[in-house]
């Protein structure tokens, strides 16, 4: 798996664009987001339909034209410098086929900010624009608006990405100890699930550092996520595998036994509680990037900065 291409990082000033390519936003929710961003010196601007309400679906944040032209046109824009996401939910698999993925190549790396249900961008962006993307909070996110350590790592990560080059969550622990370089990617587990066969899917994770993690889903569910994602080879050759939060699912003392039973058969590292994903204070992973990962001691260290 090769290193995707870096974009240029953040300077005071800099305008960026918050999109909705999923779920409804709550107003009051983007404005306190808003407000952070120009906290940071930042120039957000909004896309058109942020804040619409698709009329037969009430978990799409409009229309899927509408929120894939407003992801195209904040990417086209040689004025933006970042495209963050305003919140996840669903909605991204419905629009990702309406992008014009030529013209967005042609408009040439910028950085792109999400999780969640921004999985599926992660992947497309990865496949189809070979672009280091950031999994990280979201402007609209209630866990980003009220948390500090949430914004501070995603700030650092976009001003001063050498002060970042070593992640670590604190309170992680091997599941599988040891040592693994490789190319981070990953995301949502039923994201990745559901992304297979996709063309914007990657075929294989041989070479990578997978990243895992999910919200308010059953044991048996990400058991079959994680079953689908073996039997469809995606896993096999994988170098290590970072294990984020599972909020809203079962306690971890019950979750954790089907995750070892699916995952340490790979012979690799895996390290679990690593501090990403659906939790309060989550960590900003970059993917796309070489870095080596230490289960032992719970870090994750960057060959290079995220950005450039």
């Amino acid at each position: 798996m090769r290193e995707l291409t870096r974009p240029a990082r953040l300077a005071p000033g800099a305008r960026v664009a918050v999109v909705a390519p999923s779920g409804p936003v709550p107003e009051e929710r983007l404005q306190a987001g808003l407000d952070v961003l120009r906290g940071w010196d930042l120039d957000p601007v909004v896309g058109p339909h942020v804040l619409d309400r698709h009329r037969a679906f009430a978990y799409l944040a409009g229309t899927d034209a509408d929120r894939a032209a407003d992801l195209q046109a904040a990417w086209c824009d040689p004025a933006v410098d970042a495209v963050l996401c305003a919140r996840g939910g669903y909605g991204v698999q419905r629009m990702t086929d309406l992008l014009d993925w030529e013209a967005m190549r042609a408009a040439g790396p910028k950085v792109l900010v999400g999780f969640s249900d921004i999985t599926a961008l992660h992947e497309a962006f990865a496949t189809r624009l070979g672009l280091v993307t950031l999994h990280g909070p979201m402007a609209a996110g209630i866990d980003f608006l009220k948390n500090a350590r949430a914004q501070e790592h995603l700030k650092a990560t976009l001003f001063a990405p050498e002060t970042v080059r070593v992640i670590a969550s604190g309170g992680s622990t091997p599941m599988v100890p040891g040592r693994a370089r490789g190319v981070t990617l990953g995301g949502c587990l039923a994201l990745l699930a559901a992304e297979l066969g996709t063309p914007h899917a990657r075929p294989s994770t041989r070479g990578g550092l997978l990243c895992l993690e999910d919200v308010g889903e059953e044991t048996y569910r990400l058991d079959r996520y994680l079953t689908q994602l073996l039997r469809a080879g995606l896993l096999d050759g994988v170098g290590g595998v970072l294990l984020g939060s599972w909020h809203e699912c079962e306690p971890y003392e019950r979750l954790r036994p089907m995750l070892a039973d699916r995952l340490g058969g790979l012979g690799v590292p895996v390290v679990e509680d690593f501090g990403f994903g659906h939790c309060e204070g989550a960590l900003t992973v970059p993917f796309g990037v070489t870095a080596e990962l230490d289960a032992d001691a719970g870090t994750l260290t960057l060959d290079r900065p995220a950005l450039r």
